[in-house]
């Protein structure tokens, strides 16, 4: 068996409007910048999504920005050292934008709870904060063994994830750096996967400085040499830190449009 090899450009094509849209990597590290470039270079890029990143970062706030998303589940949207993450701010303040109040714990249960295929999965978190109250559709229950009143957190139901890893072969096989963030729990999510990939291999090789997700874990696999740059894909390159700057720069002083057209020239 083998992957379904296919163009950066026709991956992007698998994210239709008005779906939930996962983006994988953590903060600033192994984003899959690349395929939101090629999201927003189609002729029509989606509309009305909902976007689901257990924490936010150039990528989301990119699409934010370039008016995509009207829904947010994330439990941070920001630049790390870098500040705020300047169009979710701008967005959030007009009240433009649709936030789903999510917190670590929120998300990680609804997202096991969809994977094992029940409505719901109980915690303690968010018990004696006022988080219930911001979020009506979450209730609480009872424990039927001991009677303790825990939290009902609903399942979150995923139509793509994209992540982006270090290799990918032609059985299908993708290799992501031990910076997982939550990347193994939406391989399992979502209804389709993409995974862009620094390069394409015969064979992937094991490796201890990674975690080879197997196939039919990703049903998409494309090609994309820097893909997560100006964020970092480590050991091949760092976080490039001016590039981040200029974005912020560019979105304080209002000229995200200015950084968009600008960010869909480069190759």
């Amino acid at each position: 068996m083998t992957a379904n090899l296919v163009s950066l450009a026709e991956a992007a094509e698998h994210v239709s409007d008005g779906q939930t849209l996962a983006l994988g990597g953590m903060t600033l590290y192994r984003r899959p910048i690349s395929f939101v470039k090629a999201l927003l270079r189609r002729g029509k890029p989606p509309r009305d999504l909902t976007l689901l990143s257990f924490t936010g970062g150039l990528e989301s706030d990119i699409l934010l920005g370039a008016g995509c998303v009207s829904r947010l589940r994330s439990a941070y949207m920001g630049m790390e050292s870098f500040g705020l993450a300047p169009m979710f701010t701008q967005l959030a303040g007009g009240q433009r934008l649709r936030i789903i109040e999510e917190t670590e714990a929120s998300i990680v249960m609804g997202v096991r709870a969809q994977i094992a295929g029940v409505g719901f999965l109980p915690s303690r978190a968010w018990l004696g904060t006022d988080l219930l109250s911001l979020r009506p559709d979450v209730k609480t229950v009872a424990d039927p063994y001991s009677g303790e009143t825990l939290v009902a957190f609903p399942a979150i139901p995923c139509d793509v994830a994209v992540i982006h890893g270090l290799a990918g072969d032609s059985y299908g096989n993708v290799l992501i750096n031990n910076n997982l963030g939550i990347d193994m729990e939406l391989v399992c999510l979502a209804d389709t996967v993409i995974a862009t990939v620094e390069r394409l291999v015969d064979k992937l090789e094991r490796s201890t400085d990674g975690v080879i997700i197997p196939y039919p874990g990703c049903h998409i696999i494309a090609e994309a040499p820097r893909g997560a740059a100006p964020t970092s894909c480590y050991p091949l390159y760092p976080l490039a830190g001016g590039e981040i700057l200029r974005y912020t720069e560019a979105c304080n002083a209002r000229r995200f449009e200015e950084f968009l057209q600008d960010f869909l020239r480069d190759t």
